[in-house]
């Protein structure tokens, strides 16, 4: 494998019913930093799917140089094989230095079978990517290599951190956590270059044939989208005891949420779970109560504007991040919170 023959940042665009995935949009802010930091001017999105062309002035809007649109009636369902032949046949003929997927449902299916059909290894469930020299620090005897991908994500269970480079293969591939990036402010009217490519697509007996496809509805809120998020831990004590924090949500217009302990105790379902092994948000305002503040469940959400903390143990790792902390019993205090809040907002609705 040459790797000088392998140029720019791609990203796969997902897209599904016609309409472009966050994930895809967060993914193009990361990208125009690192290609910044690669000296390169492009950054190219892979739009795979059926009547999908339309989508490429959004793609523009949010970062994308490029944008790699493979159309056939093959695509217009996700289905592992026609979908990894696509994007590996886009690989071998664009050959992009580096490709970023979304750690989605989609991206966890499709990115370590596309990793294996090209050859190259993938970082899953990326929490941070940043471009330098590895291995890290240099070592005797051992080549340290500049402008690589450098891809941190949690392991073993969330209980450290680890930084991994691929710099024997190309491209270097990561699938990377929704919410993680920032997507950048779009700029409207922008407009990319479209390149149509397609590979053609031959049947074989790794096809599926979706027989009938099923909506799932869930009355569980999307934590990712919240604007006020008030977090439990394990020392709100029991499920019923939410109660007090679902109160406070409700006077704010906000969304309960919890760490990895109280889906584990069985409290919460795992949708409201922040954290490395949950989901990362960036709320205005983050209520932390009865939270001890361990890295796994920081790690989700210390991005958020404002940080409340609220733990009876003054020591509490939370405080750390946290712009304001309470220190005392969360029982009296919630509720007295809430309480304030309801008088304030009634004295303001009568004047």
């Amino acid at each position: 494998m040459s790797l000088e023959e392998y140029k720019g940042v791609f990203i796969f665009a997902q897209q599904v019913d016609n309409e472009l995935s966050n994930i895809a949009l967060e993914l193009l802010g990361k990208a125009k930093d690192l290609a910044a930091d690669l000296d390169e001017k492009k950054v190219t999105a892979v739009l795979l799917g059926e009547n999908v062309e339309n989508l490429a002035d959004k793609l523009a809007e949010y970062g994308a140089d490029r944008v790699i649109v493979v159309d056939d009636p093959e695509l217009k369902d996700y289905r592992t094989e026609p979908y990894t032949h696509a994007l590996a046949e886009v690989i071998k003929e664009y050959k992009p230095e580096i490709l970023l997927v979304g750690a989605t449902a989609i991206g966890r299916d499709l990115g370590p079978r596309v990793s294996s059909r090209v050859h190259t290894g993938l970082t899953a469930d990326c929490t941070q990517l940043e471009i330098g020299d590895f291995p890290l620090t240099p070592m005797p005897g051992q080549e340290q290599k500049h402008k690589q991908l450098l891809m941190t994500r949690p392991a073993f269970g969330g209980n450290t951190i680890a930084t991994i480079a691929c710099p024997n293969f190309r491209p270097q591939m990561a699938t990377v956590r929704p919410g993680v990036m920032q997507k950048i402010a779009p700029n409207k009217g922008a407009k990319a270059e479209v390149v149509k490519f397609n590979p053609g697509f031959t049947k074989n007996n790794c096809y599926t044939e979706i027989l009938k496809i099923v909506k799932e509805t869930t009355n569980v809120a999307n934590i990712a989208d919240a604007k006020i998020l008030v977090s439990g831990g394990r020392g709100v004590g029991s499920p019923e005891n939410f109660k007090i924090l679902e109160d406070l949500a409700e006077v704010l217009h906000g969304t309960v949420s919890c760490s990895r302990a109280v889906v584990d105790n069985g409290w919460k379902p795992k949708e409201l779970q922040v954290g490395q092994t949950g989901q990362t948000v960036r709320p205005h305002v983050y209520f932390a109560i009865g939270i001890s503040g361990a890295i796994q469940h920081v790690a989700g959400m210390e991005e958020s504007d404002i940080i409340i903390a609220i733990n009876k143990d003054e020591n509490a790792p939370i405080f750390d991040v946290a712009d304001y902390g309470v220190v005392g019993d969360l029982n009296k205090i919630v509720p007295e919170l809430t309480k304030q809040i309801k008088e304030a907002l009634a004295a303001k609705t009568e004047a």
